[in-house]
Protein backbone atom coordinates (compact mmCIF):
# COMPACT_ATOMS: atom_id res chain seq x y z
CA UNK A 1 0.00 0.00 0.00
CA UNK A 2 1.49 3.33 -0.82
CA UNK A 3 1.15 6.83 0.77
CA UNK A 4 1.92 10.21 -0.34
CA UNK A 5 2.64 12.75 2.28
CA UNK A 6 3.40 16.30 1.46
CA UNK A 7 4.37 19.44 3.28
CA UNK A 8 5.13 23.49 2.54
CA UNK A 9 6.60 25.78 4.93
CA UNK A 10 7.38 29.28 4.14
CA UNK A 11 9.66 31.44 6.11
CA UNK A 12 9.97 35.59 6.32
CA UNK A 13 12.35 36.57 8.99
CA UNK A 14 13.34 40.05 9.76
CA UNK A 15 17.74 39.99 10.03
CA UNK A 16 18.84 42.76 12.51
CA UNK A 17 21.60 44.95 10.98
CA UNK A 18 25.14 43.93 11.24
CA UNK A 19 28.30 44.99 10.44
CA UNK A 20 29.13 42.57 7.19
CA UNK A 21 25.79 41.81 5.21
CA UNK A 22 23.78 38.71 5.37
CA UNK A 23 24.81 37.93 1.54
CA UNK A 24 28.23 37.49 2.57
CA UNK A 25 27.19 34.64 5.62
CA UNK A 26 24.28 32.97 3.45
CA UNK A 27 27.48 31.88 0.81
CA UNK A 28 29.15 29.40 3.05
CA UNK A 29 26.83 26.75 2.92
CA UNK A 30 28.81 24.92 5.73
CA UNK A 31 27.46 27.95 8.35
CA UNK A 32 23.89 27.17 7.44
CA UNK A 33 23.90 23.54 7.74
CA UNK A 34 25.38 23.87 11.04
CA UNK A 35 22.25 26.40 12.32
CA UNK A 36 19.94 24.05 10.95
CA UNK A 37 21.44 21.23 13.31
CA UNK A 38 23.28 20.18 15.66
CA UNK A 39 27.02 19.44 15.33
CA UNK A 40 26.99 15.64 15.49
CA UNK A 41 23.93 15.50 13.26
CA UNK A 42 25.57 16.72 10.08
CA UNK A 43 28.50 15.48 8.04
CA UNK A 44 30.05 17.47 5.04
CA UNK A 45 30.82 15.17 1.99
CA UNK A 46 32.82 17.90 0.03
CA UNK A 47 31.31 20.04 -3.13
CA UNK A 48 28.63 21.63 -1.20
CA UNK A 49 27.34 18.43 -0.33
CA UNK A 50 25.72 17.16 4.08
CA UNK A 51 24.28 14.25 5.03
CA UNK A 52 21.81 15.17 7.88
CA UNK A 53 20.75 12.94 10.53
CA UNK A 54 17.72 13.74 11.66
CA UNK A 55 16.11 13.30 15.40
CA UNK A 56 14.07 10.05 15.48
CA UNK A 57 10.34 10.69 14.88
CA UNK A 58 7.24 8.67 16.03
CA UNK A 59 4.78 7.44 13.50
CA UNK A 60 2.44 5.35 14.99
CA UNK A 61 4.48 2.22 16.38
CA UNK A 62 7.50 3.07 13.90
CA UNK A 63 10.60 5.12 15.76
CA UNK A 64 12.03 6.38 12.44
CA UNK A 65 15.27 8.18 12.12
CA UNK A 66 15.84 9.48 8.43
CA UNK A 67 19.48 10.57 7.32
CA UNK A 68 19.08 12.65 4.24
CA UNK A 69 22.13 13.88 1.71
CA UNK A 70 21.49 17.26 1.01
CA UNK A 71 23.27 18.86 -2.02
CA UNK A 72 23.21 23.30 -0.87
CA UNK A 73 23.86 25.81 -3.83
CA UNK A 74 25.20 29.07 -2.71
CA UNK A 75 24.84 31.85 -5.52
CA UNK A 76 26.46 35.13 -5.36
CA UNK A 77 23.27 37.20 -4.38
CA UNK A 78 23.33 35.09 -1.23
CA UNK A 79 20.08 32.91 -2.40
CA UNK A 80 20.38 29.38 -1.23
CA UNK A 81 19.13 26.29 -2.78
CA UNK A 82 18.92 22.90 -0.83
CA UNK A 83 17.61 19.96 -2.61
CA UNK A 84 17.64 16.28 -1.28
CA UNK A 85 20.10 13.48 -2.82
CA UNK A 86 18.72 10.59 -1.42
CA UNK A 87 17.16 9.20 2.07
CA UNK A 88 18.14 6.45 4.23
CA UNK A 89 15.69 5.19 7.25
CA UNK A 90 16.84 3.97 9.69
CA UNK A 91 15.31 1.81 12.82
CA UNK A 92 13.03 0.16 10.20
CA UNK A 93 13.90 -1.75 7.47
CA UNK A 94 10.77 -2.37 5.43
CA UNK A 95 10.12 1.14 5.33
CA UNK A 96 13.90 1.73 4.59
CA UNK A 97 13.60 0.11 0.71
CA UNK A 98 10.73 1.38 -0.08
CA UNK A 99 11.06 5.13 1.20
CA UNK A 100 11.65 7.68 -0.85
CA UNK A 101 12.02 11.77 0.13
CA UNK A 102 12.28 14.90 -2.03
CA UNK A 103 13.36 18.18 0.44
CA UNK A 104 13.27 21.34 -2.39
CA UNK A 105 14.15 24.36 -0.57
CA UNK A 106 14.97 28.08 -1.08
CA UNK A 107 16.60 30.81 1.18
CA UNK A 108 17.08 34.45 -0.30
CA UNK A 109 18.39 38.16 1.31
CA UNK A 110 15.08 40.18 0.25
CA UNK A 111 15.64 43.84 0.68
CA UNK A 112 12.59 45.71 1.03
CA UNK A 113 13.16 49.29 1.97
CA UNK A 114 16.40 49.81 4.27
CA UNK A 115 15.63 46.78 6.26
CA UNK A 116 16.41 43.17 4.82
CA UNK A 117 14.44 39.83 5.25
CA UNK A 118 15.41 36.39 4.66
CA UNK A 119 12.72 34.60 2.93
CA UNK A 120 11.93 31.04 1.45
CA UNK A 121 10.15 27.69 1.01
CA UNK A 122 10.32 24.48 1.98
CA UNK A 123 8.50 21.83 -0.30
CA UNK A 124 8.84 18.29 1.26
CA UNK A 125 7.29 15.03 -0.30
CA UNK A 126 7.36 11.40 0.89
CA UNK A 127 6.43 8.16 -0.57
CA UNK A 128 6.56 5.08 1.06
CA UNK A 129 5.11 1.49 1.18
CA UNK A 130 3.28 0.74 4.03
CA UNK A 131 3.69 -2.51 6.57
CA UNK A 132 1.42 -4.94 6.34
CA UNK A 133 0.34 -3.72 10.02
CA UNK A 134 -0.84 0.04 8.66
CA UNK A 135 -3.41 -1.04 5.58
CA UNK A 136 -6.39 -1.57 7.66
CA UNK A 137 -6.13 2.12 9.28
CA UNK A 138 -8.20 4.64 7.61
CA UNK A 139 -6.73 6.46 5.03
CA UNK A 140 -7.78 9.84 6.42
CA UNK A 141 -6.38 8.41 9.97
CA UNK A 142 -2.42 7.70 7.97
CA UNK A 143 -2.75 10.95 5.81
CA UNK A 144 -3.24 13.26 8.95
CA UNK A 145 -0.35 11.52 10.92
CA UNK A 146 1.95 11.55 7.52
CA UNK A 147 1.37 15.11 6.56
CA UNK A 148 1.19 15.85 10.50
CA UNK A 149 5.08 14.22 10.98
CA UNK A 150 6.15 16.49 7.74
CA UNK A 151 4.89 19.09 8.94
CA UNK A 152 6.82 18.95 12.38
CA UNK A 153 10.08 18.66 10.28
CA UNK A 154 9.82 21.83 8.28
CA UNK A 155 8.76 23.84 11.54
CA UNK A 156 11.55 22.53 13.20
CA UNK A 157 13.36 24.04 9.84
CA UNK A 158 11.53 27.37 10.00
CA UNK A 159 11.97 27.83 13.93
CA UNK A 160 16.03 26.89 13.52
CA UNK A 161 16.12 29.49 10.97
CA UNK A 162 14.50 32.27 12.88
CA UNK A 163 16.46 31.97 15.58
CA UNK A 164 19.71 29.50 15.28
CA UNK A 165 20.53 31.02 12.13
CA UNK A 166 20.04 34.83 13.11
CA UNK A 167 22.35 34.17 16.25
CA UNK A 168 25.01 32.40 14.39
CA UNK A 169 24.83 35.31 11.44
CA UNK A 170 25.20 38.25 13.94
CA UNK A 171 28.46 36.40 15.97
CA UNK A 172 30.06 35.41 12.56
CA UNK A 173 29.38 38.98 11.69
CA UNK A 174 30.76 40.63 14.92
CA UNK A 175 33.51 38.51 14.48
CA UNK A 176 34.49 39.44 10.57
CA UNK A 177 34.17 43.27 11.51
CA UNK A 178 36.47 42.61 14.48
CA UNK A 179 39.09 41.12 12.32
CA UNK A 180 38.47 43.67 9.50
CA UNK A 181 39.37 46.10 11.72
CA UNK A 182 42.28 44.65 12.78
CA UNK A 183 43.63 43.33 9.38
CA UNK A 184 47.22 45.46 8.50
CA UNK A 185 45.27 46.81 5.39
CA UNK A 186 43.06 48.70 7.45
CA UNK A 187 45.43 49.73 9.96
CA UNK A 188 47.56 50.77 7.46
CA UNK A 189 45.25 53.01 5.97
CA UNK A 190 44.01 54.02 9.51
CA UNK A 191 47.55 55.33 9.75
CA UNK A 192 48.05 57.32 6.12
CA UNK A 193 44.60 59.27 7.64
CA UNK A 194 46.24 59.96 10.76
CA UNK A 195 49.66 61.40 9.52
Amino acid sequence: MRANFTGSQSVSILVPQAAVPIQHYLRQPHRLMSALAEQNQVESLGAGGYRLKMKPRQFFMFSLQPTVDIQVQAKADGTVLLTSQSCEIRGVDFINHRFQLNLKGILSPVLKGNQTYLEGQADLQVQVDLPPMLWMTPNAILQAAGNGLIKSILITIRQKLAHQLILDYQAWAQSEAETGLTSPSIVHSQALRNA
